[in-house]
């Protein structure tokens, strides 16, 4: 399955990107789905560019699915950065997560950082990054195998920091389905036994429009392996 492209002018291109692909190419990528070597078969300003790593602004985990914004300009590039660094970027996504999330909305604010013990991980950390996410419920489900209460969250993180939802959800003592890094490998095991992937999906972003600063919203709907998931469940 290849990105798709929902939106596309002179400045910017709006994908939606399907699970397993990796955003960014590097050394350990090869022989992979790589978001930035499809995009450098592309003919527009910064394809190819290492500098502004093809226009990619910012990145989605390798399991998530959804919305992925692309400059296709350096102007673009520079002027989308700026907003994500001034957090004038609104994301929304949804994830299923285990047990019945209380009270139904509410904002986590845990500090982030690199693990010092597992340099590959992350986690809350004193003295770490601020990181902000607010979380909505939509709806509780049950696995009726198990009995096992489910909740479907709408999450929006006011800030963007390496596996920032994943990470606060754990926190939170909810963490996403079929999360291998952060519900633990014999959680995800089970997960996985009727969860294809990650439950996490990008669900839509707004941002102001590079040309001519308007305020404009993109959306993905939630992918048919993870409706499936919802539909097997109570």
């Amino acid at each position: 399955m290849e990105p798709d492209i929902i939106f596309e002018d002179e400045s910017i291109f709006v994908l939606d990107k399907p699970p397993g692909w990796i955003v960014n190419e590097a050394i350990t990528t090869k022989g992979q789905r790589v978001l930035q070597m499809w995009l450098n078969k592309r003919q527009y300003p910064l394809a190819g560019s290492r500098e502004y790593r093809s226009g990619i602004v910012h990145r989605l985990d390798k399991e998530t699915s959804g919305i992925l914004l692309v400059a296709k300009t350096s102007n673009a590039f520079t002027y989308l950065q700026a907003q994500f660094k001034a957090r004038e970027v609104k994301k929304i996504y949804l994830a299923l997560v285990h047990g019945e999330v209380v009270p139904k909305e509410g904002e986590v604010g845990a500090p982030l950082g690199r693990l010092p013990w597992r340099r590959d991980r992350f986690g809350v950390l004193a003295g770490g990054r601020e990181a902000v996410t607010q979380w909505l419920t939509i709806k509780n489900y049950q696995l009726s195998i198990t009995n096992e209460i489910f909740t479907l969250l709408q999450l929006k993180p006011k800030t963007g920091r390496t596996h920032q939802i994943r990470i606060h959800l754990k926190y939170l003592g909810h963490p996403v389905v079929g999360d291998e890094f952060y519900a633990g490998r014999k959680t995800a095991r089970q997960d996985r036994k009727w969860c294809p992937r990650l439950f996490l999906h990008a669900e839509s972003i707004s941002f102001h429009h590079p040309k001519n600063n308007k305020l404009v919203t993109y959306s993905s709907q939630l992918p048919s392996d993870l409706k499936k998931v919802l539909d097997f469940l109570k």
